[in-house]
């Protein structure tokens, strides 16, 4: 939902339409799911999943991209050094993840590095849907506005929660210091901004059913939303 309680079209007038400027057959509605770290994408991204939805992980075709001999292996460990290779010649997602977190820089240098490849899969995901499938394509990526991938989308949908909640979850989830969780949070775009310019957010704060009932109406949105792009 909005933090004002509903889940309007942005700026309260009717959604966008002529998004993306380089779509996939028209039938195709393409979402973009996104947010900070830890608020509950990938929770919402299940939800969208079992309403219907084909959904691609943004964050899987990057860990895969950085595989041994994949694509994006050889200019990420030219970029970061082989300070990130493990004995096994595997790329060590923490060290780098140690890296990127920490600077801007490297964080942009990654991001030139792993977003177009990351569009050529999702854009083959698309072709494949071209012959039928799922109505509703849903991309859940961390980083459409600050890599502009957004405007690639029809819709796009923001997750968030409170701050005090995305640093107990990455504590526990990922083992980190208070202050290291802290820190990649406040790393990432401004959660009041991106809500500000999505077509619906959804605030996991309240648990998971609620987040279940949010995603739901949502959906309902997006169903609708099909017959306006």
């Amino acid at each position: 939902m909005k933090p004002d309680g509903g889940v309007p079209p942005r700026r309260g007038s009717a959604p966008r339409s002529g998004k993306p400027t380089a779509a996939a057959r028209p039938s195709v509605l393409r979402v973009g799911l996104t947010g900070g770290i830890a608020t509950g994408k990938s929770t919402v991204a299940r939800h969208f999943d079992n309403f219907g939805a084909a959904v691609l992980d943004a964050d899987v075709v990057a860990h895969r991209l950085i595989e041994s001999n994949a694509a994006g292996y050889a200019p990420v460990v030219a970029a970061f050094g082989r300070g990130i290779v493990r004995d096994d010649g595997s790329i060590d997602r923490k060290a780098l993840g140690r890296i990127v977190f920490a600077d801007a820089e490297a964080r942009k240098r990654l991001e030139t590095i792993l977003h177009p490849l990351i569009q050529v899969e999702e854009d083959a995901f698309v072709a494949r849907l071209a012959s039928g499938g799922p109505r509703i394509l849903v991309i859940n990526a961390a980083l459409l506005f600050e890599a502009g991938t957004w405007k690639n989308y029809n819709r796009v949908v923001v997750v968030y929660c409170e701050e005090s909640i995305q640093i107990a979850r990455l504590v526990d989830r990922d083992h980190l210091s208070k202050e290291d969780a802290t820190a990649r949070i406040r790393a990432q775009m401004p959660t009041s901004e991106k809500v500000r310019q999505a077509d619906y957010a959804i605030d996991t704060t309240d648990g998971l059913e609620a987040t279940e009932d949010q995603a739901h109406e949502v959906w309902r949105h997006l169903e609708a939303d099909m017959g306006k792009i």
